[in-house]
């Protein structure tokens, strides 16, 4: 009875569940997460390195969700902000002059040049004037980014590609978690040949450059987003992760509750899913930071280097201004680059700082006395 009073002084929500004698105990499991939860986000809020990554990624997250409301509400036409099939049919035009040789590269252009370049007509003379369409554009009132070599809107393509970083990171963070914490509470529990072979495996792992061994296999099979959110999370899962989460569920391994389970006739998977893994769930979550921060960076890279199939995301923007010789220009055309440079550089690092931000809570030695 007086545990029963002093849980009602803590937690308001916990005595309704009590004095009702409910026989359900998910309720009181729900009012202890929400206590839970709200004693963590105390701790949370006042790192402020945290609330600005989680700011960074509130931000992206609702730069994901407007293409949807701009198409459903009429303010873009498809047509033209359409990422991948979407085109800027009236384009910016300067006027331009063909000559022998260039004395202005403003308002000139000679016979070469323009016969590479196929937006101008095979049939102009010397002397003759033409609108040359400007594409890539600079930012205008259409276009707020600017549009690609292609004429596509930068703007669109870079929400669009908030969308695929967001699901590349969380499917690839939720695979490593899964993965991570099962072997590493397996590796806690059983030890000897169990302990050794998965270690060994993990060790392995983690002397390979994972961006080395994604080109070699985006080389030889076809990649697409899913996919290497796959092997992101396998690799993730079974190398440094597992031993991490293997070393802490080391530590819950000897406390009395796991000896009473084991006394109680517990079995081996009891133990491992009921008592091993949500002890170490809370690391596991701390760690999903960080892979959603090296997915989004290893997806830009592969995509920069064309291996990765994929419809819009940043690293393609890039390709892009590259394949099409832009990239080293980025003081003339800098929207081609810069806005999905800083995108990838400004995400990857909100998830980073939350990481930071939510490892004060799992570990209380770091916390503010």
């Amino acid at each position: 009875m007086m545990n029963a009073v002093e849980t009602r002084t803590e937690d308001p929500d916990i005595p309704d569940v009590l004095g009702a004698e409910v026989d359900s105990w998910w309720k009181i499991r729900l009012a202890l997460t929400r206590r839970s939860f709200r004693e963590n986000w105390k701790i949370f809020r006042r790192n402020k390195v945290g609330l600005l990554g989680l700011v960074i990624i509130a931000f992206w997250a609702i730069m994901a969700a407007m293409p949807t409301v701009f198409f459903a509400t009429g303010f873009w036409n498809p047509a033209t902000y359409d990422p991948v099939t979407g085109l800027e049919l009236d384009p910016p035009t300067r006027t331009m002059v063909m000559v022998e040789r260039i004395t202005d590269p403003n308002t000139e252009i000679d016979r070469r040049a323009a016969l590479l370049d196929g937006r101008i007509p095979d049939t102009l003379q010397i002397g003759d004037t033409f609108d040359l369409p400007l594409q890539p554009a600079p930012p205008d009132a259409r276009h707020w980014l600017g549009t690609d070599p292609l004429g596509r809107d930068i703007m669109s393509q870079l929400m669009h590609g908030a969308r695929a970083s967001f699901f590349l990171g969380i499917l690839a963070a939720v695979v490593t978690v899964v993965i991570g914490t099962t072997i590493g509470s397996m590796a806690a529990y059983f030890g000897g040949i169990v302990d050794a072979s998965l270690m060994r495996l993990a060790d392995l792992l983690i002397m390979i450059p994972g961006v080395a061994l994604l080109i070699v296999i985006g080389g030889l099979f076809t990649f697409q987003l899913w996919h290497l959110a796959v092997v992101i999370g396998i690799l993730s899962g079974f190398g440094g992760t597992a031993i991490v989460l293997k070393s802490q569920a080391l530590a819950v391994k000897v406390k009395p509750f796991i000896d009473a389970a084991r006394v109680a006739g517990g079995s081996a998977s009891h133990i491992i899913f009921y008592h091993l893994i949500p002890n170490v769930m809370p690391l596991s979550v701390l760690y999903m930071m960080f892979t959603v921060t090296g997915a989004i960076q290893s997806e830009a890279v592969l995509s920069f280097l064309g291996i990765l199939n994929t419809d819009t995301s940043w690293g393609l923007m890039m390709n892009l201004a590259r394949t099409q010789g832009y990239l080293l220009q980025v003081t003339d055309y800098w929207w081609l680059t810069v806005p999905a440079g800083l995108s990838v550089t400004l995400l990857s690092a909100a998830f980073f700082l939350v990481g930071r931000g939510m490892d004060e809570i799992v570990n209380p030695r770091l916390r503010r006395r």
